[in-house]
């Protein structure tokens, strides 16, 4: 796919409860797999990137768990509903 040069032509809708828990359980997911590694020192690792930039362990659990933080709030910030019912036999 090519990249954007602008934002006009992308839309899109607002994500839904389901789509924000379905990215909490990837991130939940990631997090798991990276700490199973195990090798949580400082060891180095990454995927060849743009200069030959990489990332350690750290930095990725970091990311991961701030996008994480981001999409909690996304999810508590939604309207939310609370249904109670009148029982008129209790009194």
């Amino acid at each position: 796919m090519a990249d954007l040069s602008d934002l006009s032509t992308v839309s899109g809708t607002e994500l839904t409860e389901a789509q924000i828990k379905g990215i909490l359980a990837q991130i939940d997911l990631d997090v798991t797999n990276l700490l199973r590694d195990g090798k949580l020192s400082a060891l180095k690792y990454g995927l060849a990137g743009q200069g030959g930039h990489s990332t350690d362990r750290a930095a990725n659990l970091k990311a991961l768990l701030e996008a994480r933080s981001l999409y909690e709030q996304l999810l508590k910030s939604r309207p939310s509903w609370e249904v109670s019912q009148f029982d008129d036999a209790t009194g």
